[in-house]
């Protein structure tokens, strides 16, 4: 079931006091995201991502189009009405955003101080969602005292405390060290499987997305140039951006001196062969080459884990006639892809 609906949705800022032209962040986008699932939005710098999170809980109202949250067509919505439904989509951001002169305690109370919660009741959450954090230890720190991951869960711990249905994470790895990362990660996913929280990522890093998002929008000029189950997209991707982002996370070939060294290295004619989890694997490729008998080095590549799922992409140099290489590229059999580098 659709829990965020984006229908021909786009946002322009006029030109300037200085001039210019009109900027066209978000053009005509169109999304559906279920509800409970981990959606990923990638882009890079200026491609119109963080825009369209905003439009989302309408710190940005729309120049066209429509938005839809569950069965209320927020977009629409002004004044009280629109900051009841804001209540309800919790937002984590790149540089933490916390209030450096209140604990973590109080930063994390801090929104239902503005809903006016009781007392009690705010502390029993706050001392509910720390815990859920794991930083029941520090409520009484203050920001500067905790490390950049910490000050982050205390963020998601603030962003959940008025029980939000959605959850908004712009760019909340970005500032972070892969192994803290891994932690933020871990924690979104267990706020979608023990909360049941919608969760939606934007980002521009694809490691991020391929470790916890179920479905991915690939954005450029702010447009959707593509979409669909993260895997799908990442091990077939049909659009020159979406493979510059595959290329920055499997360990493709690479191009210019690097490839010419590697040429010099291994002579042969280099091909380059991809598989996914439905039958192919690393052995029965390198298995069916020695079984032809013909000359073959791996010079490039490897093999990733996405979700469970498996995505191998080799290099090979191959030496031989013609006949003898492509009897040998045929005996690889069916579930892999082969294209020759020239």
């Amino acid at each position: 079931m659709a829990h965020i609906v984006l229908d021909r949705v786009s946002k322009r800022f006029p030109p300037t006091k200085r001039g210019g032209d009109e900027i066209v962040a978000v053009d005509d986008v169109s999304l559906e995201i279920a509800q409970g699932e981990i959606f990923g939005i990638i882009g890079y710098s200026g491609a119109g991502k963080s825009t369209l999170v905003r439009l989302i809980n309408q710190l940005e109202p729309l120049s066209a189009g429509s938005i839809t949250v569950g069965d209320v067509p927020i977009s629409s919505l002004r004044g009280r009405r629109l900051r009841e439904q804001q209540t309800r989509i919790g937002m984590i951001f790149q540089r933490f955003n916390l209030l450096t002169s209140r604990t973590v305690a109080g930063n994390v109370a801090y929104p239902l101080e503005v809903l006016g919660v009781p007392r009690a009741q705010r502390r029993r959450r706050v001392e509910e969602l720390l815990a859920f954090v794991g930083l029941a230890d520090r409520a009484g720190a203050y920001p500067e005292q905790l490390s950049g991951g910490q000050q982050q869960r205390v963020g998601i711990a603030r962003a959940l405390a008025a029980e939000p249905q959605i959850l908004l994470a712009d760019e909340a790895t970005s500032a972070l060290d892969p192994e803290t990362t891994d932690e933020v990660l871990d924690l979104l996913a267990r706020v979608r499987r023990e909360l049941g929280v919608t969760i939606v990522v934007i980002t521009h890093e694809m490691d991020v997305i391929t470790r916890i998002a179920d479905r991915v929008a690939v954005m450029d000029a702010g447009r959707v140039v593509e979409s669909g189950v993260t895997y799908d997209v990442f091990t077939r991707p049909q659009t020159a951006v979406a493979k510059r982002f595959v290329q920055t996370v499997v360990r493709a070939l690479p191009g210019g001196d690097d490839l010419a060294r590697l040429r010099e290295l291994h002579p042969g004619r280099f091909f380059t062969i991809s598989f996914t989890d439905e039958g192919a694997s690393e052995a029965r490729v390198l298995s069916a080459l020695a079984k032809a008998g013909v000359d073959f080095n791996l010079v490039h590549g490897g093999v990733d884990d996405i979700q469970g799922r498996v995505y191998g992409l080799l290099t090979i140099a191959v030496r031989g006639d013609a006949e003898s290489v492509a009897w040998a590229l045929q005996g690889i059999g069916d579930g892999v892809s082969i294209e020759e580098q020239r």
